[in-house]
């Protein structure tokens, strides 16, 4: 292998849910411009697969996880539990990190484990495991608004690497006030992708990334899109600023680079590409 070689990756499963997107396919008429873009609170699903007493313990940022995760394997034709993973966050469950605070602002700092372990940023990956039985390597990262740049990075490199699918699943959860006077995430939003090394014929696009100087100083680009509200969702929930990105994939005849917010003045630059059918 050459070491001027692009990092290849195929495409084998989508899931997206956000405000006003519902699933993939919802999500793919909206940034292709199909379908008017009607702003609305996230819906999440209840968690599948998940036993009663986690069911009722899961948190927002686990049950956008969970949805995403499901729908881009369902897409992609794998076992949920078969696939290494990568989560990614740029933090915890907000609605539980408020409760730990005011907790902690009270005479009785007497904390529920159970509130604890669900407001970390890997309770999501750990509820992965326990509602698929995956036994693969998993690897969580918190980036803040660079997250979804630095999980698809470690995907991609991960891909590479093992010659293996992944599947790679970016969330985030919005805090109450006043948390969210000083991060204000938007609502809870999830994105996943199933990664494969090879085209296979559920492969819908292709990303490629060099193997060097994959990272320049570059602005992020910028969701094309009709709906102002819609190309918000970019800026305000991180696990969006993979929109730019999904809008290529799902626009046929289309090939071009697209920079991803990274640590600024950095950018995650590839290039996507639909796999239009043979």
């Amino acid at each position: 292998m050459s070491a001027l070689e692009d990092i290849v990756v195929w495409v084998d499963g989508v899931g997206l849910l956000g405000p006003g997107m519902n699933d993939w396919a919802q999500g793919q008429a909206l940034l292709r411009g199909e379908a008017a873009y009607e702003a609305a609170p996230t819906v999440l699903p209840a968690p599948e697969l998940l036993p009663p007493a986690e069911r009722r313990r899961a948190s927002r940022i686990v049950k956008a996880a969970l949805a995403v995760g499901l729908e881009a394997c369902r897409q992609a034709g794998v076992e949920p539990g078969a696939l290494p993973n990568v989560f990614a966050a740029s933090g915890g469950d907000g609605h539980n990190c408020h409760a730990l605070c005011e907790l902690l602002a009270t005479d009785d700092r007497q904390i529920s484990p159970t509130r604890f372990h669900n407001s970390v940023h890997n309770a999501a990956s750990g509820y992965w495991s326990i509602a698929t039985g995956a036994t693969p390597a998993a690897q969580v990262l918190g980036a803040y608004d660079a997250s979804f740049a630095a999980g698809l990075l470690e995907a991609m490199v991960q891909v590479d690497a093992s010659g293996q699918a992944v599947l790679l699943v970016v969330c985030d959860s919005e805090y109450p006030q006043p948390l969210h006077a000083k991060r204000p995430i938007q609502d809870t939003a999830g994105l996943a992708l199933v990664l494969a090394p090879a085209r296979s014929e559920r492969s819908i696009g292709q990303i490629r990334m060099l193997r060097r100087d994959a990272l320049q100083e570059k602005a992020p680009d910028q969701l094309s899109s009709a709906h102002p509200a819609l190309a918000a969702c970019v800026g305000s929930m991180p696990a969006m600023r993979g929109l730019p990105l999904l809008q290529i994939l799902c626009s046929p005849g289309t090939e071009r680079s697209v920079a991803l917010e990274y640590f600024s003045p950095q950018s995650l630059v590839v290039t996507v590409a639909r796999a239009e059918p043979a």
